[in-house]
């Protein structure tokens, strides 16, 4: 099989050998996979277009070029119609699809490996249609796991506004009229009014302090070390730390499924994976793996060193390995994850909206309480 230049695609970076039992890594947010004008990759939601639409005309017998021609005619923006203008240009020079989508840059060389194997084995059209599969899934994925958590993220921070509100603007009110008074105020209102005091003396210094710890991440987010000691704490996270867990590995297990399927051998299949999944528990161990299994170590045995691949998802590909039917395992567990992310970000979603409604609730009555209480007792003393 003719050999491609996989440096020329956004390689992760590198990853020493991790020693047994590690788990480490850095969250990419849920989903690494929105882009924010800054990737190199054409988006998600445009591959599987690209993968569904030419594989339903190359099933319909249309021929390669005629179909390329009518997805590139159908682009609305010119930054897409000029990519696949492109594609289709070396296509007719005489390049072959997969060389072309290579050549191009915008495409993983997990996509151009696939595709490559569909052309040499007469299954081009059967490796699109996984490859449409594949990425509708992770569209879908992503669309429930935002839209489980778009409420609650939104709740949460139009609570900490408004209790950054009363602070800065409503609490020194009551402050200046409980000093034209006078008297002994509460230990709840005067604690209310120093941290409000302390928020209007130290404000910059705070909003400074929060920007440099931001562009200190920001700064430090493509480092091994930050990778590595960020997703150790990421990972110990009661509930989001296991949810995270399994997102990658539904991942990794539909990209294996598919590598697998196409006939790629295991050891490729396995640092493809490795270039596509930026999560550095994984990458680690892969890397770990892939040295193991060239020493003849079963991959079942290599994944039992490392805490991130749970006992469960080891046994099954243990028995996939024994009944060489690996790619009907991954396939199962790829699907098992996905389930179980979507009833947990479900789950979390309702559990934490009223949690954070009674979260601000309390904080903003404390408030209330703390500014009123010195009128109540005024009140009384007249009396």
């Amino acid at each position: 099989m003719p050999s491609i230049d996989i440096s020329r695609y956004n390689a992760p970076k590198k990853a020493p050998p991790p020693s047994s039992k590690t788990s480490g890594g850095i969250l990419a947010v849920l989903n690494k996979d929105i882009s924010f004008g800054g990737s190199k990759q054409l988006a998600d939601k445009k591959k599987e277009y690209l993968y569904l639409e030419l594989s339903s005309l190359l099933q319909a017998g249309v021929n390669l070029k005629s179909s390329l021609e009518l997805i590139t005619t159908d682009q609305k923006k010119v930054k897409d119609k000029t990519l696949f203008t492109t594609i289709l240009n070396d296509v007719i020079r005489g390049d072959s699809f997969s060389k072309a989508l290579e050549s191009s840059i915008k495409f993983t060389a997990y996509e151009v490996f696939t595709i490559r194997i569909g052309e040499e084995t007469g299954k081009l059209n059967e490796v699109l249609i996984d490859l449409a599969k594949f990425y509708n899934n992770k569209i879908k994925q992503r669309r429930k796991i935002v839209s489980a958590l778009t409420y609650p993220v939104i709740v949460l921070c139009t609570s900490f506004a408004a209790i950054f509100f009363m602070l800065k603007f409503v609490v020194p009110m009551f402050g200046d009229v409980f000093k034209r008074f006078g008297g002994h105020l509460p230990w709840i209102t005067q604690d209310i009014i120093n941290v409000s005091q302390a928020l209007e003396n130290n404000f910059w210094w705070i909003f400074l302090l929060f920007a440099a710890f931001g562009g200190t991440i920001f700064a430090l987010r493509r480092t091994e070390n930050f990778r590595n000691h960020a997703s150790r704490i990421v990972l110990k996270l009661p509930v989001a730390g296991n949810l995270i867990r399994k997102i990658y590995l539904a991942r990794f297990s539909n990209s294996m499924r598919l590598l697998i399927t196409a006939r790629l051998p295991l050891l490729n299949a396995i640092a493809l994976s490795r270039k596509m999944i930026e999560f550095y528990p994984l990458e680690a161990s892969l890397q770990q793996m892939e040295a193991d299994i060239t020493r003849g170590m079963p991959l079942h045995q290599s994944m039992q060193k490392f805490d991130v691949y749970p006992a469960k998802m080891v046994q099954l590909i243990k028995v996939g390995e024994e009944t060489n039917q690996l790619s009907y395992f991954f396939e199962k567990i790829a699907d098992q994850y996905i389930e179980e992310i979507e009833y947990k970000t479900s789950t979390l979603s309702s559990v934490m909206e009223p949690l954070i409604i009674i979260f601000l609730g309390l904080i903003v009555g404390l408030i209330l309480i703390a500014m009123y209480l010195p009128l109540f007792q005024m009140s009384n003393t007249l009396q």
